[in-house]
C-alpha cells in the first residue's frame, strides 16, 4: 500500500507539474499557432520606413522610436521576440502581401481603400488636422474662433481647404515648421497641420505653442495585418488593449510626446 500511495503521489506532482508549464507556455503555443505562421519562428517581424521620427528613426544603426517602442511591448506580451525592420513607403502594403513582414506598424492610417487590401487592428494612436496656437494666446480657444484670423497651412494641402472654410485670411507656407516659427513669432494667429507635427514642434523644436479645440478630422492609426489573419489581429489588440489598462501605453506615449496619443 506504501508503495502504491508514493506512486500516486508521484503521478499527482508530474501532473501538477505538466499544468504549470502548460499555463506558462501558454502565450508562446498561441504565438506558434498554425493559423498565422510567422516569417520568421518566435519573432513577429513589423516593418516601418525607420525615416519619420520621433515615430520611427534609426540611432546608432538601430530602430528606434515611439513606434520601436509600441511594437517591441505587442510582441512581448504575445509571446513573441520583437523584429523590426524597415520597407519604403510606397511599396509598404506589397511588402505584407508578398510575406517580407508579419504586419505593419509604421503610421499608416486605416482607410477604406486600404482596409480593402489588408486588415486593421484597434488604433495605437489618433492623429489628423489639429489647431495650433501661440502658448499665450487665450482668445483662440475653437475652430469657430478663426473666422477673421490668419491662418497658416502647408501650400495646396487638404488642411488648407480646412482652413478657407474657417477664415477668409490663410496663408500658405512650403512648410509646416516655416508656419509654426512664424505662429510662435507671432505673424500669423493659428495654424493647423497634423497633430503629431505641431506635437513633435512643441518637444523637439522647443516652440512655444499649444493646441486647441478637438481634431478637425481623425486620422485612426493601426497596424496593419495580411487580409484575414484575425486570429493575429485579435491578438495584438488585446495586446493594445492591456497595454492602455495597465498604463504601459500612456508611459511610452508620454516618453516621446509628453501627451497620451490615444486621447482626442
Amino acid at each position: 500500500m506504501k508503495k502504491i500511495s508514493l506512486i500516486f503521489v508521484a503521478a499527482m506532482m508530474l501532473i501538477l507539474s505538466a499544468c504549470g508549464t502548460e499555463q506558462s507556455s501558454e502565450k508562446e503555443a498561441k504565438a506558434s499557432n498554425s493559423e498565422y505562421p510567422l516569417i520568421n519562428e518566435g519573432k513577429l517581424t513589423f516593418a516601418m520606413t525607420g525615416q519619420y521620427p520621433p515615430l520611427n528613426f534609426k540611432k546608432d544603426g538601430k530602430l528606434d522610436g515611439f513606434e520601436v517602442e509600441i511594437g517591441n511591448e505587442i510582441a512581448k506580451r504575445i509571446g513573441l521576440e520583437p523584429n523590426p525592420v524597415t520597407n519604403q513607403w510606397e511599396t509598404m502594403i506589397q511588402g505584407l502581401k508578398a510575406k517580407k513582414y508579419d504586419v505593419i506598424i509604421g503610421s499608416m492610417t486605416a482607410t477604406e481603400e486600404r482596409d480593402k487590401q489588408v486588415d486593421f487592428t484597434e488604433p495605437y494612436y489618433l492623429s489628423g488636422a489639429q489647431i495650433f496656437v501661440a502658448a499665450d494666446n487665450s482668445e483662440i480657444t475653437s475652430k469657430d474662433d478663426l473666422k477673421d484670423k490668419t491662418v497658416g497651412v502647408i501650400q495646396s494641402s487638404t488642411w488648407q481647404d480646412m482652413a478657407e472654410e474657417l477664415s477668409d485670411n490663410v496663408k500658405g507656407y512650403p512648410l509646416d515648421i516655416n508656419a509654426l516659427q512664424d505662429l510662435e513669432l507671432g505673424r500669423i494667429d493659428a495654424v493647423i497641420t497634423d497633430k503629431i507635427v505641431g506635437v513633435n514642434a512643441q518637444n523637439e523644436k522647443g516652440l512655444k505653442i499649444k493646441p486647441v479645440d478637438d481634431l478637425l478630422n481623425e486620422d485612426r492609426i493601426s497596424v496593419a495585418v495580411a487580409e484575414g489573419n484575425k486570429e493575429l489581429v485579435d491578438q495584438i489588440n488585446e495586446a493594445i488593449q492591456s497595454m492602455i489598462d495597465d498604463g504601459t501605453y500612456e508611459e511610452i506615449s508620454m516618453k516621446w510626446f509628453n501627451a497620451n496619443m490615444l486621447e482626442k
